[in-house]
């Protein structure tokens, strides 16, 4: 029995809406682990194993990104079949948007077993994986931007609440993001900068 003025489209929006805070609060302690960021030297100074919170923020987004649209199964009008969602390119209401939701669902899967096998998979073919992170994010954020929650197809309104909250967390994923581009520039630029060192002192 859901509270009264929540429908089931409601409630599936309030799931995705987590899924969102979820990979992105895994995306960003992905980035805080690139750039070697030490909770113990650094806030809150305090040790502690942030690789494993890491992960579990990756099977907590992968949990509520399958409970989102398991939700409108429930819903009558529109009516979605299970076929609906694992192929939703004929899904009954924004069968584009939904195809988008559905790839991301799917990346976040593959994003988590082949981190759940990285010690199988080697640490290189595994990284090279775990990149797919950043389209899986990509995908989740289409999704949500553009999908209309009362599936009416009515224009996106950037002011709502919940867009909003979509909206901060693209723009911190994207600003930490481009420090990192940053960041692994200039480490590069380093180590050149002393390989070529090296190369004249020989």
């Amino acid at each position: 029995m859901l509270p009264v003025g929540i429908t089931i489209l409601d409630l599936s929006a309030y799931v995705g809406l987590l899924a969102v805070g979820a990979i992105t609060f895994n995306v960003l302690l992905g980035l805080l682990m690139a750039f070697r960021y030490s909770p113990d030297r650094s806030w809150p100074h305090h040790r502690f194993n942030y690789f494993r919170f890491h992960n579990w923020t990756g099977y907590i987004a992968l949990a509520l990104s399958v409970l989102h649209p398991v939700i409108p199964l429930f819903n009558k009008n529109p009516r979605f079949l299970i076929f609906d969602l694992v192929y939703p390119v004929h899904s009954p209401a924004q069968p584009l948007d939904n195809t988008i939701g559905a790839i991301a669902l799917y990346l976040i899967a593959f994003v988590v077993v082949t981190s759940y096998l990285r010690i199988r998979l080697g640490r290189h073919l595994w990284k090279s994986f775990h990149f797919s992170v950043y389209f899986a994010a990509a995908a989740l954020f289409w999704h949500s931007l553009f999908t209309d929650p009362g599936l009416k197809n009515d224009p996106v309104n950037w002011f709502d609440g919940g867009k909003l909250f979509v909206e901060s967390c693209l723009l911190l994923v994207v600003a930490i993001s481009l420090l990192r581009m940053r960041h692994a520039r200039k480490k590069a630029f380093h180590a050149r900068q002393i390989a070529q060192q090296i190369a004249m002192s020989e």
